[in-house]
């Protein structure tokens, strides 16, 4: 999957638990625009399903709705393994709104490089250099650092540009949600669309998907393959460079 246009792709992902100057607990859901390195920061006092809703929405309010939304494996992104055809609420979140999402491989966060890498900016520029408070302090800051970021910051993959310029230059018109107050969980079970999980078959042959098990052919095995769920064909298909190598009913809950 390539990001070749603004709001193609973006990487998420959730950093902490982090604390303030005190007591006060927090977590950074961080988002980067893939293509031109817009961020996106939106701090949560926890990562329950309707904080994860709330700031998905609120990263697509600024950055717009992505063609595609990466993130790993926590289970407030997928669901839960008790329930691994449930889709959880960031998949129906994306499904809902003409958005597929895509699972790196478990244990391989340089899948999510791009984000990850703004993690630790982020971390060294914005978390361990401004003394917060309280959480109204930690609000009120965040979008200042975001806001800095995407105006001032450069990057060498963009040619020496900002983010802000870098979108500017690009000429693409990115989609945004309709309202500004994120869907209510639990979110209404979409009936069609796909989401993605990328895993690496060991030599058992077997394809784990959110620890449900499924045996694929042999030619799979120590290669990386995309498992992709058709949900209105409720199939899921297993590809090998693109080449669909294997299908299986899949009954969505």
């Amino acid at each position: 999957m390539r990001a070749e246009r603004a709001g193609d792709v973006h990487q998420s992902d959730f950093v902490g638990p982090c604390y303030l100057n005190g007591p006060v607990r927090f977590y950074s859901l961080n988002s980067i625009d893939v293509a031109t390195r817009r961020c996106a920061i939106e701090p949560t006092l926890a990562r329950s399903a309707q904080h994860t809703i709330d700031a998905i929405w609120a990263s697509w309010m600024r950055l717009g709705m992505p063609r595609h939304q990466q993130v790993d494996n926590e289970a407030v992104f997928y669901g839960s393994q008790t329930h691994p055809r449930g889709m959880g609420s960031l998949i129906r979140l994306c499904l809902l709104n003409d958005t597929e999402a895509w699972f790196i491989p478990p244990g391989e966060p340089w899948r999510n490089g791009i984000v990850e890498k703004f993690n630790d900016h982020w971390q060294q520029k914005f978390k361990d250099r401004v003394v917060m408070n309280s959480e109204a302090e930690l609000r009120r800051q965040s979008p200042l650092f975001e806001q800095r970021h995407n105006a001032l910051y450069r990057y060498s993959p963009l040619g020496g540009k900002t983010p802000a310029a870098a979108l500017a230059a690009s000429a693409v018109p990115l989609r945004f949600p309709a309202t500004d107050r994120a869907p209510r969980h639990p979110l209404a079970k979409p009936e069609a669309g796909h989401y993605h999980l990328i895993r690496f078959i060991r030599s058992e042959g077997i394809l784990d998907i959110f620890g449900e098990k499924f045996s694929v052919p042999p030619q799979a095995t120590y290669e990386y393959v995309r498992a992709t769920v058709d949900v209105r064909r409720q199939r899921l298909q297993v590809f090998l460079d693109d080449v669909l190598i294997d299908e299986h009913p899949y009954q969505l809950r």
